[in-house]
């Protein structure tokens, strides 16, 4: 009979075998497109793991097109992003501390309904939201942005969540101190909601990168390639015209990897922000 060391260390092992296993299949998937992209290939899918033949052609192709301008996509794309990033953030933190700490008449409705609205899937209002865009004739990036940044106010469930844990109290005595409910805002909540900001920033800046749906949407009207965003832009790439997937394919994974890199590189610098601002809110909790 085993005794309870060795019964612990069998369970602790079959952990780490399973944890390793599937830190495998995540991983395989990405190993691939990486390994890929450096493909010679130009007969189509990419059917090989490992490359018969490495080069840089595809990053080449996909930076020097002219009939699919890549660092235009990526440009527009950064700038929806940023945008999109700090208004949504600003609106939805704001949105989550107002209802967590002010009562009025309408606070109960507004939770109901905001929730009610939830519940229905975005793309239901994607063709009333392009006919209410085109007769303001903003079918293009600015107006995209603005659907971005308008539709952050119901994201507010998860933040007014994380407000309510912090006491109320640490306002009250602010105000006792003789500050505002706006400077209570900006010197307790903003300071303490630091967590929360991170997250939705993180997740308000990846939403325009990874959007071909309602971007194709709004921006196919455009006709001008130069006007794209990357995710729409990529898909266009391979459905131009006839053939197109066969193409363009390995620059289509090349371009994939690329628009990879800022997304890792922001939520590895952010991740930081994030662990200091749960240890610090700990702190000052």
């Amino acid at each position: 009979m085993k005794s309870y060391h060795e019964r612990q260390r069998v369970s602790l092992i079959s952990r780490y075998v399973l944890l390793i296993f599937l830190a495998l299949v995540w991983l395989f998937p990405i190993v691939w497109i990486v390994l890929a992209s450096f493909s010679y290939n130009d007969t189509g899918f990419i059917s090989t793991i490992w490359p018969e033949q490495f080069t840089i052609q595809n990053y080449v192709g996909i930076l020097t097109n002219s009939q699919f301008p890549f660092l235009y996509w990526i440009r527009n794309t950064l700038v929806v992003s940023l945008v999109s990033m700090v208004l949504s953030t600003f609106v939805t933190i704001s949105v989550a501390y107002s209802l967590s700490r002010l009562r009025f008449k309408f606070r109960k409705p507004f939770l109901q309904i905001a929730l009610v609205l939830g519940m229905f899937p975005g793309f239901m209002s994607m063709i009333a939201l392009y006919y209410i865009l085109k007769s303001f004739n903003m079918l293009n990036l600015a107006g995209l942005t603005m659907v971005y940044i308008g539709g952050a106010g119901l994201g507010f469930y998860i933040a007014k969540g994380f407000f309510d844990t912090i006491p109320i109290a640490i306002d009250e005595a602010a105000v006792m101190d003789g500050a505002t409910k706006w400077q209570s805002f900006i010197h307790v909540g903003l300071p303490l909601s630091r967590p929360m900001i991170v997250y939705t920033a993180l997740t308000t800046f990846m939403a325009p990168w990874v959007d071909f749906i309602f971007s194709g949407i709004i921006l196919s009207s455009s006709g001008n390639p130069k006007d794209y965003t990357i995710a729409y832009g990529l898909y266009n790439m391979l459905h131009s015209a006839k053939g197109a997937s066969t193409t363009y394919f390995a620059q289509f994974i090349a371009g994939c990897v690329i628009i990879a890199i800022p997304i890792t590189i922001i939520f590895v610098i952010m991740q930081k922000f994030y662990v200091n601002g749960i240890t610090q809110g700990a702190d000052k909790g």
